[in-house]
């Protein structure tokens, strides 16, 4: 079974967070979601987030993919953060899969790891001017490699069926997506 890790800062974006979460435990799935400290997460509309453990205590566990909520605060927190830095490198000299979405694509840009390929972001979170060596796209979700990009909260859905086809296979991609009502 495949393993993520969603790592939950202060002022993240609840409805990505949740609905990754969500959906990837809809396809079996391990979701790994990891506050920052011990405190319970407030989210940027002010929703309060239970993470399942802390951050030090999964530093030295493996994961198949690191997922980034965004919202601000949050991605700014993330991005703060050293810990966070070092395991998304680590993750991509393992050659595994690192994920952002909305304003968090800018973790990954400033952890080197957008240099050279095609992402997307929320408008203004990775421009151009700031890192010219990215590629950037108005694509809803982009996949480069092992990094996965998405746009925001209207996209959430879409990158997290995404990541389920990345992890898992088609199949099991359009098994969820067609119980949630959406055609596949």
């Amino acid at each position: 079974m495949p393993r993520v890790l969603l790592p939950l800062a202060q002022g993240c974006e609840e409805l990505e967070a949740v609905t990754i979460i969500d959906l990837l435990r809809r396809a079996e799935i391990e979701v790994v979601s990891a506050g920052l400290d011990a405190q319970p997460v407030t989210a940027s509309r002010g929703t309060v987030l239970l993470a399942d453990t802390t951050l030090d205590q999964i530093l030295n566990q493996e994961f198949d993919m690191i997922v980034l909520p965004g919202g601000l605060p949050g991605a700014t927190n993330l991005d703060a953060d050293p810990r966070i830095r070092a395991l998304l490198t680590s993750q991509a000299e393992q050659g595994r899969w690192s994920a952002a979405i909305c304003a968090a694509p800018m973790v990954l840009a400033n952890a080197g790891l957008l240099d050279g390929r095609e992402a997307t972001s929320y408008p203004g979170a990775v421009t151009s001017a700031d890192y010219p060596s990215v590629r950037l796209s108005d694509a809803p979700v982009v996949v480069d490699g092992k990094i996965v990009t998405s746009r925001g909260p209207g996209t959430a859905m879409d990158f997290a069926l995404q990541l389920i086809e990345l992890l898992s296979d088609r199949e099991t991609r359009n098994t969820v997506e067609t119980a949630l009502m959406r055609p596949a």
